[in-house]
């Protein structure tokens, strides 16, 4: 068969030169060469980008990208369920939004005219929705929208400049994109009051005017914040951590970096006993009881049954609640000491099962001497403050009751058909790692667990001894595979990250629970932070951990939560050497009620403390806002561009393939074909 023909039954765009009209024929193939790996890589791409100038305009437009001012990234670390303030900081842009709006509209609005405008911007739902409730007439809808829409497209194109188009035109509601893109170019001189004044009236009539207004609040929010990273622990404390995760699966570039409370639901999702009883105890100790119930639909009917039987005379009374709430609290801190000392005994199952932790003086049930009512502990013997334990055989103080197992398998049940917390467990999951770096900071939860000498202390993962980054690295492979799995092994490792001792997650050498629940001399309560805690001080330390981490060590910063900063007492969460950040400000109402957002800008990193939040209605019927005090952290010589990030890295190895495939086009190695267009 002759060229031409071969061409042409194979489908390539060929033209015949002994006829006077061309006759194209669309390829679906790449290439007439032998298979070779790279090219099949590139066969993908071409897919995208199906000949020469079509790679060429993009590497074009990415050179572009890269030189736009890079993305402002917000961190923030230990929300601990504190749904409702959370909402705000990231509806107020953990207050970068204020200054923004007051700066851009101070000389042509009034000053009720920028708070409800910034109203608006914070909660264009609620405001919109109050507003439609009280506005009836169609003119007067239309004059608010006009009043909004007009400063909102004004922000809407400032936000959008420091964007590339695509990736900012990508959050804009699908269904309105085009209309949108239109409205960005009004008012001009072939644009005039008549062009948005159209659009309005059609809206206006079809009931959507304010949907509009609201959809730009909400696309103006997410534009101001390009990824939002939450540095661990979701939950406990505070009183929604579902509300908490369902507000953050809203969000358009959200990352996590798990914490040790989270990996503690993440294992009661999965079914973990130990876990599961860990969580009913902080819940019902701080009355955080609705995000059981009514978030995770888990009853804790069979745990309330257990503690009005079981445990109907016992006191409880150093088990009562923080809070006030539906149910006696003689019966939550009966609850919550049944759901303790399951907890003691299955930890104690779990301890012995895996020697390789060398947890063995944690195992604490058969060191309570029941006659005499005391406790030994680490060789010191301690008087038990209450010595009532109606389900404990002190033959065999690790195994459950008849009563415990029924109450704890139907609990467990609850767990494990809850389609709301696996949902939000393999999100957090999907979304999330052990660490990340971001705009020369190394950003994890807790700590790199060290000796006296900061010699990186190991763990043993999969028979393996590991530390330092590979450690961080291998938990992540057994997170994810117990997610898929959930192996028992695995489970009890998600136990150990919650408090064990050498885990980077938690960065002490005990959890003292038991001590504090039943023992009133608080010389056992005591509990040894690791050595990283106090050497993050130390400039040549922190250089190691950057380091070890693939960072410039005169350049970076290491950013950890976990560890409440006293900020009533004074404590700086800029340690003295220069070089270490802690984020945990506090955020839960339980812990303090501050909170901290490290602001990662473009010239500068600032820390934004947060201080108390009232309520969301209080916010949209008085403009109450959180306006955070904010310190420069480091302030940089000339602003950052997209190339000197971690996107602009990924953005350069895209440009690389795109050059490949220019030259595989001009090489002749793969065949061009006509960008498709649509008809």
């Amino acid at each position: 068969m002759c060229l031409a023909c071969r061409n042409a039954f194979s489908g390539s765009v060929v033209a015949f030169p002994l006829f006077r009209r061309k006759i194209t024929v669309q390829t679906t193939s790449h290439s007439f060469k032998r298979p070779k790996a790279d090219l099949s890589i590139l066969e993908l791409l071409a897919l995208q980008f199906p000949n020469a100038d079509a790679a060429i305009a993009e590497t074009a437009r990415l050179a572009a990208v890269q030189s736009l001012p890079k993305g402002v990234v917000h961190v923030i670390s230990d929300i601990h369920g504190e749904d409702k303030k959370l909402k705000h900081v990231i509806n107020n842009a953990s207050g970068t939004l204020r200054p923004l709006v007051e700066e851009m509209f101070a000389d042509s609005m009034t000053s009720n005219e920028l708070e409800e405008f910034l109203k608006l911007t914070f909660y264009p739902a609620e405001l919109t929705k109050r507003v439609g409730e009280m506005l009836t007439q169609p003119e007067e809808i239309r004059a608010y929208a006009l009043q909004m829409l007009m400063p909102q497209l004004e922000l809407l194109r400032y936000l959008v400049s420091n964007f590339s188009l695509r990736l900012a035109t990508n959050l804009f509601p699908a269904e309105y994109r085009e209309l949108l893109l239109e409205m960005m170019h009004a008012p001009s001189t072939e644009r005039g009051p008549e062009f948005i004044g159209a659009i309005l009236d059609e809206l206006v009539r079809r009931g959507r005017a304010l949907h509009l207004v609201h959809l730009l609040g909400r696309l103006i929010r997410n534009l101001a914040v390009d990824e939002l990273i939450i540095a661990g622990d979701l939950w406990d404390r505070g009183p929604r951590g579902d509300r908490v995760m369902d507000y953050l699966r809203l969000q358009p570039n959200v990352e996590f970096i798990w914490g040790n409370h989270d990996v503690l639901w993440l294992a009661a999702s999965l079914g973990h006993e130990a876990a599961i009883c860990t969580v009913l105890r902080v819940s019902l100790r701080y009355r955080r009881i609705g995000q059981l119930d009514e978030g995770y639909s888990v009853p804790l009917t069979p745990l309330e049954h257990l503690a009005r039987t079981i445990y109907s005379d016992d006191p409880a009374e150093f088990f009562m609640p923080k809070g006030q709430g539906m149910r006696p609290n003689e019966v939550v801190a009966r609850m919550q000491k049944a759901a303790a000392i399951m907890q003691f005994k299955l930890e104690g199952q779990m301890i012995e099962r895996n020697p390789h932790w060398e947890l063995g003086h944690r195992r604490l049930m058969h060191r309570i001497n029941h006659e005499e009512g005391t406790i030994e502990l680490d060789g010191q013997t301690y008087a038990l403050r209450d010595n009532n334990f109606p389900t404990v055989n002190p033959d065999n103080p690790y195994q459950l009751s008849e009563e415990e197992s029924a109450c704890l398998s139907r609990l467990k049940h609850s767990f494990l058909n809850s389609q709301k917390l696996r949902e939000q467990m393999r999100f957090m999951v999907g979304h999330g790692s052990m660490y990340l770096k971001r705009d020369e900071c190394l950003i994890f939860h807790g700590c790199v667990p060290v000796d006296a000498e900061g010699n990186f202390l190991p763990i043993t993962i999969d028979q393996k001894s590991v530390s330092g980054r590979a450690m961080f690295e291998e938990i992540e492979t057994i997170v994810r595979r117990a997610v898929v799995n959930s192996e028992q092994a695995d489970l009890d490792f998600l136990w150990y990250l919650w408090s064990g001792p050498s885990s980077p997650l938690f960065g002490k050498d005990r959890i003292a629970t038991l001590e504090r629940d039943f023992i009133a001399d608080k010389r056992s309560h005591n509990e040894t932070k690791n050595t990283y805690f106090t050497l993050i001080h130390e400039s040549d330390f922190c250089d190691k951990i950057l380091k070890e981490f693939g960072m410039e060590a005169d350049r970076s910063l290491i950013v950890n939560g976990h560890v409440p900063v006293k900020v009533e007492a004074g404590e700086s969460p800029l340690k003295r050497s220069g070089k270490a950040i802690t984020i945990d400000g506090a955020f839960s109402e339980a812990y303090g009620d501050y909170g901290y957002t490290l602001v990662l800008e473009t010239d500068r990193i600032v820390l934004a403390q947060h201080s108390h939040f009232e309520s969301v209605e209080a916010a949209i019927r008085d403009g109450v806002d959180i306006i955070p005090k904010v310190q420069n952290i480091r302030v940089f010589d000339s602003p950052r561009r997209t190339r000197d990030t971690e996107r602009g890295q990924r953005i350069g190895f895209r440009i690389e393939m795109l050059e490949r495939l220019i030259e595989a086009y001009q090489e002749n190695r793969l065949h061009e074909r006509p960008v498709a267009t649509t008809p």
